[in-house]
């Protein structure tokens, strides 16, 4: 019992460290708490990417999730798409996954569903594996008594009563509030993106401002702020630690200004 809790404690400590690195002056005492309850618990590792800290919440990864099933020996898991809801056409695709704790378990149930509307514009084309993910996740968050919504289960929700980024224009050349031929808003495709690689919103916004040439995003045009999305995704993909050191040059502009 004292070797478990001293491993856990080690766990905690470990992840504690890299979170701070990770995600410097953004967890108090409540999400450090999260931490230590997940780390001891299901022996979740930070630097494993196991888990994920976004908008002051822990999200678990499919990593994360598959790395908990092997620790508590899962007897298995079946998976099958649920062919009456699924429409290829459309790239609509619902999977229904089970997962067995045990040989004599019963299983735990979980469906996940993806199409172009609630996937992220960076993996339309693959909504079926992105269905297939979600499945398994919510069996498994079942199975082991995991409260967390899995990072893999976020998408492109419909919020037509939120309100708009400050920055971001109220209309657009061709009248869609932001939309263009059904695609997901350009606030939310820069939303994900920084979540997806942890970089600075507030650096970002200064970035994209004198990438357009304007005084603020507001001012950049739909065209523009399209541009600065796609380059930006490119640069996060290939060279991040450059990214980053470039956003970090806008920090002493914001420190400055009045």
């Amino acid at each position: 019992m004292g070797r478990t809790c001293s491993k856990g404690r080690k766990q905690f400590m470990s992840n504690l460290r890299s979170a701070r690195r990770l995600w410097p002056n953004l967890l108090h005492k409540i999400q450090i708490k999260g931490l230590e309850t997940l780390s001891t618990r299901y022996s979740l590792s930070v630097p494993a990417g196991d888990l994920l800290f976004l908008d002051g919440r822990w999200y678990v990864t499919h990593a994360g999730l598959l790395h908990v099933s092997q620790l508590n020996r899962c007897a298995g898991i079946r998976i099958q798409p649920m062919r009456e809801f699924c429409d290829a056409s459309i790239s609509r695709w619902v999977f229904k996954a089970t997962v067995y704790k045990s040989p004599r378990s019963r299983g735990f149930v979980g469906y996940g569903d993806a199409d172009p509307s609630n996937v992220s514009s960076l993996v339309h084309g693959a909504e079926m594996r992105v269905a297939e993910t979600r499945a398994v996740n919510r069996a498994l968050r079942k199975a082991y008594g995991i409260g967390l919504c899995s990072v893999e289960e976020l998408g492109w929700a419909p919020r037509p009563k939120a309100p708009e980024l400050a920055d971001q224009p109220k209309t657009t050349a061709n009248g869609n509030n932001g939309q263009h031929n059904g695609q997901p808003r350009l606030r939310d495709r820069l939303c994900l993106l920084i979540r997806q690689y942890q970089l600075d919103a507030g650096l970002v916004k200064a970035y994209a401002a004198d990438y357009c040439g304007t005084a603020t995003l507001r001012d950049a045009s739909r065209d523009q702020v399209e541009t600065f999305i796609n380059d930006l995704t490119q640069r996060a993909a290939k060279d991040r630690p450059g990214l980053i050191c470039q956003l970090n040059s806008y920090a002493k502009s914001q420190e400055v200004a009045p």
